[in-house]
């Protein structure tokens, strides 16, 4: 289970934003951790049939979830209406079963250990006509329990501490016994952790497990099934599915379609989409409300933008060095910047695993949440970059970064001027590259190739093993490339903690090793803002909760 990015885990997220000085109401407090927007409303109030639009940042190449390349909303949000998810999540992250794939789920002490009975629902099947049975449990388990490399898992988070899988009752009943306790478990096979069940024979061996998704998607075993990917439109469009055996879709049709997010106000106002994903975009927010037939949907969320450092760029190799930039950048600034015209509290995040106002939450940084470019320019003295004209140097080598981000995305570039122009008061030479939005994930932040960037993550409702991916040093959505065994003991403590007091201990300790990593700077906790268009329900800003794909729907 990882955050996306947009992490799984936090889903990765590119997300827009501009300036503005209104266009929101006033608010003293961001919206909780346990509301919703999402104009909720009975199966019998909505309409039969129809199609929605839905905007998304671009067209995955990656679309199996639980492969590191697939850890983008962007590709979550197609494979949700797809795939089975174990559970139902609401809006305080509560989890309940569903039923049209599990009809139980039963944690146990057996001789010591954790043992989990998985009972599924018989009627359940894949598109090909194969039953979902114990061996998709047992498969996905290997598949991603870290023990082979050559699987590129996003996260192994949970996996890893099964001991084994074995058949139950029939082959509907799957008994797993974990190694040491994993408190988040009804995080595994669970759309709210981005981490659905996927078919076993394609993730039986690690080629098919790494390449059985990459632009096609072979099986499904949702309310909707997959009609067609068209790269040239840059959409996928997928179909109610008359084989679904759970509760039919109310809609015929979605179609998601790929674009750049500055183009998504314009085109939700031309009708074009009738769902988008707004984020901290102050324009945007105008934009919905200026829309006849559309509102804005806002909530609290896990979720939050933040600067990421490349641990293994030359030039930040030196934890110091990563420190000392982390003391130059004036995050207050461009949180009040990025967030100005939101009603959003400007409020720097000072915790990796936790959101301001989220039990447990507070600042473990040492320091180094503090803006202190004094403190940075004697850090980077210290550590042999010396000032030689505008610029520092050592060993004859400037320190020159590269900061990647994606075209068409406002917020990114305003922070890359910004960043800019604190970087050069501490004697950093900070140049940005602006890189495609449909190549920004899959060309580099993926392939490593920035010194620095910024995007999003997008939390889930388990915060001890959301994140485990983004920090730990085999983590699969580690795009920093550094950590440390003192954060993954801290990590792993966590997800195995007996208490939610013992938990939350465990996640500030993590905190705590994270800064002194120094490689990930959170920001700001990243408003869920969305544009919908008034007629749609069950659909918007879900909080914790998942979205129901067969009740999004048209009002009556």
């Amino acid at each position: 289970m990882v955050a996306t990015i947009a992490a799984a885990s936090l889903s990765l997220t590119a997300c827009s934003s501009s300036k503005s000085d209104s266009g929101a109401p006033a608010a003293s407090e961001a919206p909780k951790m346990t509301q919703s927007a999402m104009n909720t409303k009975d199966r019998a109030d909505l309409k039969q049939g129809g199609t929605l639009n839905w905007a998304i940042d671009q067209l995955s190449s990656q679309w199996s979830p639980i492969e590191a390349d697939g850890n983008e909303t962007s590709t979550t949000d197609v494979m949700k209406a797809l795939m089975p998810t174990f559970w139902r999540s609401d809006a305080g992250g509560t989890q309940t079963p569903n039923k049209a794939y599990l009809l139980d789920a039963k944690a146990e002490t057996k001789d010591g250990k954790q043992v989990v009975t998985w009972t599924l629902n018989p009627k359940a099947k894949w598109s090909d006509g194969t039953p979902i049975t114990w061996q998709d449990i047992d498969a996905n388990v290997k598949a991603q329990n870290g023990q082979n490399k050559d699987f590129k898992a996003t996260s192994t988070t949970g996996f890893d501490q099964v001991e084994s899988v074995v058949k139950g009752a029939d082959d509907y009943q799957a008994i797993m016994t974990f190694k040491t306790p994993y408190s988040e478990w009804q995080s595994m096979f669970n759309n709210a952790a981005n981490a659905p069940l996927m078919p076993a024979k394609y993730v039986a061996t690690p080629d098919v497990f790494n390449t059985a998704y990459v632009d096609k998607i072979p099986a499904t075993a949702g309310p909707f099934k997959l009609d067609k990917i068209d790269q040239t439109a840059k959409t996928v469009t997928v179909v109610a599915d008359p084989n679904w055996w759970g509760d039919k879709a109310q809609l015929d049709k979605i179609v998601f379609k790929a674009m750049d997010t500055n183009t998504m106000p314009q085109a939700f106002a031309n009708g074009e989409v009738d769902f988008y994903n707004n984020g901290p975009d102050a324009s945007g927010f105008k934009q919905i409300q200026a829309t006849k037939d559309g509102e804005v949907r806002e909530a609290g969320g896990p979720n939050y933008r933040h600067i990421m450092l490349n641990g293994k760029s030359p030039m930040l190799t030196d934890p110091k060095v990563r420190a000392a930039i982390f003391q130059a950048v004036d995050r207050s600034t461009i949180a009040k910047s990025d967030l100005n015209g939101l009603g959003w509290p400007a409020e720097p995040m000072n915790n990796h695993f936790l959101v301001p106002g989220q039990n447990g939450y507070k600042d473990n940084s040492g320091g180094l949440s503090k803006f202190d470019p004094e403190a940075a320019k004697k850090a980077l003295d210290d550590a042999g970059w010396k000032m030689d004209g505008d610029v520092r140097k050592k060993d004859g080598k400037e320190l020159a970064l590269k900061f990647v981000i994606p075209a068409g995305v406002s917020v990114a570039t305003n922070e890359g001027s910004m960043l800019t122009q604190m970087l050069q008061q501490i004697g950093v030479k900070l140049t940005i590259f602006t890189a495609p939005s449909n190549d920004f994930f899959d060309k580099y932040v993926y392939k490593f190739d920035f010194d620095m960037t910024a995007f999003s993550l997008i939390g889930t409702p388990f915060p001890a093993g959301s994140s485990t991916a983004n920090y730990a040093q085999n983590g699969g959505a580690n795009y920093t490339q550094v950590g440390s065994d003192a954060l993954d003991k801290a990590m792993n403590d966590a997800v195995a903690a007996p208490t939610t007091d013992a938990e939350f201990a465990a996640i500030n300790q993590a905190d705590t090793e994270a800064w002194k990593v120094s490689a990930l700077l959170p920001l700001y906790q990243r408003p869920a803002i969305f544009g919908v268009k008034k007629a749609v329900a069950n659909l918007g800003a879900p909080g914790l909760a998942d979205y129901v794909y067969e009740n999004i729907g048209f009002t009556k």
